[in-house]
């Protein structure tokens, strides 16, 4: 049963956290059933409706009062604003030590989960350097 990210009490959540965009469901629900099977402790958030500010701070919030050991974030592929959810790593990296937890990053297309390394999410908000990339390529 998935929860509202937003919602949920600092102190009501176990060892893993997969923490999804809150459209994933209705637009991958075979996908969304199998990440069930892997862990009760689903959290949703849309990030078309809430700033990622309180995202930031609800999760940052989370991890100082809880031992987390892994967190997987889920989106679908394309939007624009799921996108944000998984910038997220990259901001709590700046604010707390992660070394710790085990995080992974998906995007969910038609052919399944697609997992998107640290480094892409990265290079994807630094417009002038994927700039450059692409003319290398």
């Amino acid at each position: 049963m998935k929860k509202d990210l937003l919602k949920t009490n600092c102190f009501d959540i176990n060892e893993k956290m997969i923490i999804i965009g809150s459209c994933l469901e209705n637009m991958f629900p075979s996908i969304y059933k199998k990440l069930e099977q892997e862990s009760t402790n689903i959290y949703e958030v849309c990030l078309e409706e809430t700033h990622l500010n309180m995202v930031i701070t609800k999760i940052a919030g989370m991890l100082a009062r809880n031992d987390i050991k892994e967190i997987k974030f889920v989106t679908v592929d394309k939007s624009p604003h799921c996108i944000q959810l998984h910038y997220v790593v990259k901001e709590l990296e700046n604010i707390m030590n992660l070394e710790k937890i085990h995080i992974e990053n998906y995007v969910a297309t038609k052919e399944g989960l697609i997992r998107v390394p640290i480094e892409v999410i990265g290079l994807s908000k630094n417009l002038a350097k994927l700039s450059k990339y692409m003319e290398e390529m």
